[in-house]
């Protein structure tokens, strides 16, 4: 278990750039990868604060456990984190939720191994 906080953000950080284009995975998917079943909040967090753009990490693949892109007011105007799933294949129903989100889901512990 990671016991340093910028450790744990670097941590998720590293998983979020491995998810393979046109898939997408769970704040709690990635919470339990880093070892914290239970943050799923705090992956939520550093999410939220990381700048995509910026640092080379595809955030807008990282959504909630029902496939709700609950993280897309931390994307600048309204609808790009959508607009950007979209551009990699992935459907998007009613502005909210990934279609086929089953399939879609990527499941980094048993993808990954760290």
């Amino acid at each position: 278990m990671i016991q340093d906080k910028e450790a744990i953000r670097q941590a998720v950080y590293e998983i979020v750039r491995t998810i393979p284009y046109g898939r997408a995975t769970s704040y709690g998917a990635i919470a339990r990868a880093i070892g914290y079943p239970n943050m799923s909040r705090l992956v939520g967090k550093i999410m939220a604060s990381c700048e995509s753009n910026t640092n080379d990490i595809p955030a807008h693949r990282v959504v909630n456990s029902q496939g709700i892109l609950s993280g897309k007011e931390a994307f600048g105007s309204a609808g790009e984190m959508q607009q950007l799933l979209e551009a990699e294949g992935i459907a998007v129903a009613n502005k909210n939720r990934i279609q086929a989100w089953k399939t879609v889901f990527w499941n980094p512990i048993e993808e990954i191994t760290l």
